[in-house]
């Protein structure tokens, strides 16, 4: 996974934040956090959605059983940093609930209907994730 990981991510700076592939014209970010338990830094790509006061993400892992590690990084340090076209933003993570989380994921689902797969394939809540710019 990082090989791949690491291919879009070069092709996303070396393009100002557009990738080809599976990922063409879709609104993609590369997510930077540190580790819960290492406190490294990581970098994600992965799909964004535009909300009132920032971005959301989502913790599908292609329905995968477990939330991916991204998530419980931001869950330890929610003071992070996204990259989003040129730009490098510091936000804050928090975790949507209720009404807001359903209008965000009904909203993901809609526009990319992989996301409603990936729900059906996995029995936990599929967590979604509001970025707020902050002046970290």
């Amino acid at each position: 996974m990082s090989d791949w990981n690491d291919k879009i991510i070069a092709e996303f700076r070396a393009n100002g934040g557009q990738v080809g592939g599976q990922f063409a014209g879709a609104p993609l970010l590369l997510l930077h956090t540190v580790g819960a338990r290492s406190g490294q830094p990581r970098v994600h790509p992965m799909m964004y959605q535009k909300v009132d006061g920032g971005y959301a993400v989502f913790a599908s892992k292609a329905g995968a059983p477990t939330n991916p590690d991204w998530y419980h990084n931001l869950l330890a340090h929610p003071r992070i940093q996204a990259e989003i076209g040129t730009d490098t933003v510091d936000v804050v993570a928090r975790v949507a609930t209720g009404d807001e989380r359903e209008r965000i994921w009904s909203a993901q689902k809609a526009a990319y209907p992989g996301f409603a797969d990936y729900e059906r394939q996995t029995t936990r809540l599929i967590p979604v994730v509001v970025l707020e710019p902050s002046g970290c």
